[in-house]
């Protein structure tokens, strides 16, 4: 901690930039639950805020004890949630799980303010072909 202490007090660009990032993680939150039909509220509570999203994709609340197991709760499980979050607004090709990972905030932000995202649903514990069926076909 006193690393990072000295880290931002001599650079304290990165300081304003962490606020921003999380101002703009704590929107992108909000409106993906208020999305998904839960109250937007419920984002600014930490762990209730990972139970949320765990409903989201429709894992059971007990799954929230993954995030502490030390290596699979924070590099992997993330990654399968946001596979299935993207999933759960019927995107289905690797270019968008791509995006999803690797630009997290900015990609939840969109799903949540974009008029043409629409939420479709848990998809855990379901497979693929039965999901893309469900997901209305564009004429």
């Amino acid at each position: 901690m006193d690393i990072l202490q000295s880290f931002l007090d001599e650079n304290p660009v990165f300081f304003f930039l962490f606020i921003f990032i999380g101002f703009i993680s704590f929107v992108a939150n909000w409106r993906l639950f208020a999305k998904c039909g839960k109250p937007g509220l419920l984002a600014i509570i930490p762990i209730i805020n990972m139970i949320v999203g765990l409903g989201i994709v429709g894992r059971p609340k007990s799954h929230f004890f993954f995030f502490l197991i030390p290596v699979y709760g924070q590099l992997v499980f993330p990654i399968i949630l946001t596979i299935e979050l993207v999933r759960s607004f019927g995107k289905y090709h690797w270019l968008d799980y791509i995006l999803a990972i690797v630009f997290n905030i900015f990609y939840v932000l969109n799903l949540g303010l974009a008029y043409n995202e629409e939420y479709y649903g848990p998809v855990y514990g379901q497979n693929i072909e039965s999901l893309r069926a469900r997901k209305p076909q564009l004429a």
